[in-house]
């Protein structure tokens, strides 16, 4: 059902901002940590019995330099794919959604098959939920492929909170997708829905110069309504922790307005698309719209009215396929 505001005040809702005085050099001390670190990318090949897709293993340096895997898949005849420029090819880059890791490289096919390359990042310390993953947390001896949930881990402090370490290792995706030789560096999309589409938006807002941002659902925007409308996962998980600690909501808070998306949102400047569902209990549709109107950059939204979570499926996709192409094409 309709649970919301009505879609006449989402399009205009613009709430205040919560944002902390030192968020820009919080992110830039965390970047510039984590760039003291060789990025180290490295591309090996792999068979998977493919003829049309080449499929790389991706490693690259994240957060601390800790190793972060990956795939990495291309048009097998790059010189065919209508986006090639000099050799090189347009990069959409990949962030999955909550719970889930890289999978197989059989999941990624689409992007490769439009003609473009594809670097996948893979989610440290998730990937047990619905696909697997490959990348450890080691900040917080998380094994590879925990089973939720991760929104309130190290959320004491945003020096220790999980989502600084998965932003940063975002950001450094598009920085490993760059140095490959196949990648026309200057075009690069990135990509995701739900926790992915969060980390999409984050890495719009720190990454200036992206050809497009394709965000869907995303989750990590808006945190206090949202936790105040809704009894779904990942954003009760937030509610279940203050509900034990109800002396540190405040300090929790506080901790989350450095990954709001609102934030980084007022600071992305490439052009976007989102994706919103106006039954969608998962990331209400307030929040989508509440990062939408503060988006910096040039956008557009879909709106899906009759849709919870899963929003536009392969309708949608469809028109991310065309926005894909058109910035491509430039």
């Amino acid at each position: 059902m309709l649970f919301d505001l009505p879609l006449s005040e989402l399009r205009v809702y613009k709430p205040d901002r919560e944002e902390p005085a030192d968020f820009d050099s919080f992110w830039a001390g965390t970047l510039a940590d984590a760039r003291s670190h060789p990025l180290s990318p490295r591309f090996d090949p792999v068979d998977t019995g493919l003829t049309t897709v080449d499929v790389w293993d991706v490693t690259f340096s994240g957060f601390g330099g800790q190793p972060i895997k990956g795939w990495f898949l291309a048009p097998h005849d790059v010189a065919a794919s209508p986006f090639t420029r000099d050799g090189r090819l347009p990069c959409v880059v990949e962030y999955i959604g909550y719970g889930g890791g890289r999978g197989r490289p059989i999941d990624w096919l689409l992007p490769p098959s439009a003609g473009y390359a594809h670097l996948v990042m893979d989610v440290r310390g998730q990937g047990s939920t619905w696909r697997a993953g490959d990348t450890p947390d080691p900040e917080s001896g998380a094994a590879t492929g925990q089973f939720p949930g991760y929104a309130t881990r190290g959320i004491a402090d945003p020096e220790t909170y999980y989502y600084r370490r998965l932003t940063t290792d975002a950001v450094r995706a598009v920085e490993a997708a760059r140095a490959n030789p196949l990648v026309d560096p200057g075009r690069i999309a990135v990509n995701g829905g739900s926790q992915g589409g969060g980390v999409a938006l984050a890495a719009a807002g720190l990454v200036p110069d992206l050809m497009l941002t394709l965000t869907d659902v995303p989750f990590m925007c808006h945190w206090r309504r949202a936790t105040e409308i809704t009894d779904s996962d990942p954003y009760h998980e937030i509610v279940g922790y203050c509900q034990v600690h109800r002396d540190q909501a405040d300090r929790v808070f506080r901790t989350l307005s450095y990954f709001d998306g609102l934030n980084f949102a007022a600071r992305a400047t490439s052009p976007a698309l989102f994706a919103v569902a106006l039954m969608d209990t998962v990331t209400p549709p307030s929040t989508v719209f509440a990062a939408y109107n503060h988006y910096a950059g040039p956008k557009e939204i879909e709106v899906y009215p009759f849709n919870g979570h899963e929003n536009g499926e392969s309708i949608h996709v469809e028109r991310k396929l065309r926005r894909l192409a058109a910035a491509a094409r430039g």
